[in-house]
């Protein structure tokens, strides 16, 4: 009972979500903000901003100094020794060599001064060979140092002084790269409103040519039924009676094409949106008549707005900068190294097995002196690679430039073809209520009636594109001047 509650539940929730998609009405407004939060190239872009902020604040660390600290452990097989085996063997029985070597030199003297022989023959009987054995020990085992188990601690300080630019220049590439995510995110912006606008302005122009196709389609069916009327009265042959059953199958099939097509182009706009493609929103200018048109531009737009052009122009500081970093590994670079060292066993203290450590400092200097070339290869190559930017922004303004002016010459096209689809909609009118009274009144036939339902058809509907185009003109020119926002 409980998970039938439950499915009961949500399934009254997801009818909800869907009759409140449903009745929606959407502004060209609130599809562009609703494609901006959605748009997965929008959202790469955000990140990849995020991506090269934090480049650049990783690239000012470079200028700080930096403090590291490492601990090494090391297990030996043997100790160090500073005697070999036959000076140890000598050192350990030094009192022993001492006191045989003293007695041979003794008794000589015995013999030459018999009134010393009592106190050399105490002083030959004397035993001095144990004590001096020891210290003999002691001092090899001194010389024996402990270093099967070494400890070494080190922490360092890194502080650059001068690396030749490298460092500068690095700093200036992740702002210019910082600065080409920025133009990323602009383009990304500027293409997703321009498909939002290109969907929007799609559905429209679609929902009022289905206005027609079902306007045409009531329209034909009447006059079908006209002409059966007149052709049971003799006024009407059936051949006239088929031309117009073929019409009306015509503009059934009309009505079905642009029913799909309002289908189609609403689950676009919808996913554009990031709406279910299930939803069916109604837009807020169907009603094209009352969507009033945009003012034709009266001044110059500056097409250095565009975040192209600020995109390459960032990319050629970066190859200014890229050569400035080749430049400088021809230079001296000096930095400044402050370290200090603990170990066990240590060499402040004998060897001693505790800990400790002392600290230095210095500088350290690196003057490249021969290479073969190497750097300065790499340094014409990045003057080159230069030039390439320079060129390529050069073409990209040219192309810009056209494009920008190719729009406004579109725009003045497209308000020149409305004002001509305005007024072919009143002669087609015109002649489409002549020809319907003269069908009525016997004088005109059915053909003539459908020709002039063709004319009006093809007016209203140049009408509906005119209207459309002087739009997506107005867009265009926008987009071409990078001021679509």
């Amino acid at each position: 009972m409980n998970l039938r509650k439950i499915t009961t539940s949500v399934s009254l929730s997801l009818c909800t979500i869907a009759l409140t998609a449903q009745q929606q009405t959407l502004s060209l407004e609130n599809c562009r903000s609703l494609a901006l939060q959605e748009n997965k190239k929008i959202l790469i872009a955000q990140q990849q901003v995020t991506v090269e902020h934090h480049n650049r604040k990783a690239a000012f660390t470079d200028y700080l100094p930096k403090i590291s600290m490492q601990g090494i452990y090391l297990h030996n097989q043997k100790n160090i020794s500073l005697l070999d085996n036959r000076k140890k063997e000598i050192i350990n029985n030094i009192g022993s060599l001492i006191q045989q070597q003293g007695a041979e030199v003794l008794k000589p003297l015995a013999t030459s001064f018999p009134e010393l022989s009592n106190l050399l023959n105490t002083i030959a009987s004397s035993n001095i060979a144990e004590p001096l054995n020891t210290l003999g020990h002691s001092l090899t085992d001194a010389l024996t140092l402990e270093t099967r188990n070494i400890y070494i601690a080190a922490l360092t300080l890194k502080q650059p002084i001068f690396m030749g630019g490298k460092i500068t220049a690095y700093n200036k590439i992740t702002q210019y790269s910082e600065e080409i995510a920025h133009a990323g995110n602009d383009i990304a912006h500027r293409e997703t409103l321009l498909a939002v606008d290109q969907a929007y302005w799609l559905v429209i122009s679609l929902v009022n040519k289905q206005r027609l196709a079902n306007a045409l389609v009531t329209f034909v069916t009447q006059l079908r039924d006209d002409v059966e009327k007149m052709k049971k009265e003799g006024m009407a042959t059936e051949s006239e009676l088929l031309n117009v059953n073929v019409r009306l199958n015509e503009v059934q099939m009309a009505l079905l094409e642009v029913d799909n097509g309002v289908t189609l182009a609403r689950m676009q706009l919808c996913m554009l949106c990031g709406l279910p493609m299930e939803s069916n929103p109604t837009l807020a200018d169907e009603t094209l008549s009352t969507v009033p048109l945009p003012p034709l531009p009266t001044i110059e737009g500056d097409i250095n707005n565009r975040p192209e052009l600020r995109s390459l122009e960032s990319a050629i500081e970066i190859r200014k900068q890229i050569t400035n970093m080749a430049r400088a590994e021809l230079m001296p670079q000096l930095s400044l190294a402050a370290n200090y060292i603990a170990s066990s066993p240590n060499l402040t203290n004998g060897f001693s097995k505790k800990m400790r450590g002392m600290w230095n400092i210095g500088l350290q200097l690196n003057i490249p002196i021969w290479n073969w070339g190497e750097d300065i290869h790499k340094v014409k190559a990045a003057k080159a690679e230069t030039v390439i930017a320079r060129y390529t922004l050069e073409d990209a303004r040219q192309k810009i430039e056209l494009q920008a002016r190719q729009a406004r010459q579109k725009m003045n096209e497209a308000y020149k073809r409305l004002t001509l689809a305005t007024n072919s909609i009143r002669e087609a009118e015109e002649n489409l209520r002549s020809a319907k009274l003269s069908f009525g009144e016997g004088v005109a036939t059915s053909e003539n009636v459908l020709e002039a339902q063709t004319g009006w058809l093809k007016a209203h509907s140049a009408q509906i594109d005119a209207h459309i185009d002087a739009i997506m003109a107005h867009t265009y020119l926008q987009w071409a001047l990078g001021t679509l926002k």
